[in-house]
């Protein structure tokens, strides 16, 4: 059973500067793992919030399962995140002391068929940052056709 789901969040580079990278496990429902593993999922809007010491991604949309009864899944419902512990306080740490925010970046199913979100301690850009990102973008593009016009 090779499942190849890679559902990314592509506003995430462009918002935020990205300081830490993590791989989080997520505890899901049983129509949620299936609608997942359908791709009928998107993080574009999501981030991760502490609640009681634990991480919770929200705003996560993952869509009806199509062959589920009433015992369906609520699609913008709060989903926990699973980390070790130490990684846990040290992100809650750098969110309170820093300001930085966490936000996903894909959602992907690991060889053993587990759904797993990797994760990225951030910190937003400010407008002149993203102007920057964009004038960046335009000048590989323009080099690129130049090289290839060359070629």
């Amino acid at each position: 059973m090779k499942n190849n789901i890679n559902i990314k969040n592509r506003k995430a580079k462009f918002e935020y500067e990205i300081l830490d990278k993590y791989i989080a496990g997520i505890m899901l429902a049983g129509t949620e793992i299936k609608a997942i593993r359908e791709g009928k999922a998107s993080i574009a809007e999501s981030f991760c919030e502490f609640q009681n010491n634990e991480l919770f991604v929200i705003n996560m949309h993952v869509e009806e399962y199509s062959h589920a009864t009433h015992f369906n899944h609520n699609p913008k419902s709060e989903r926990k995140l699973l980390l070790n512990r130490q990684e846990l306080r040290k992100l809650e740490k750098e969110v309170k002391n820093s300001g930085l925010t966490i936000i996903p970046l894909r959602l992907f199913i690991n060889d053993r068929g587990l759904a797993k979100m990797q994760i990225a301690l951030a910190k937003g850009k400010k407008l002149y940052d993203k102007r920057e990102t964009i004038k960046d973008r335009e000048s590989k593009r323009r080099l690129d056709r130049i090289k290839k016009d060359y070629n």
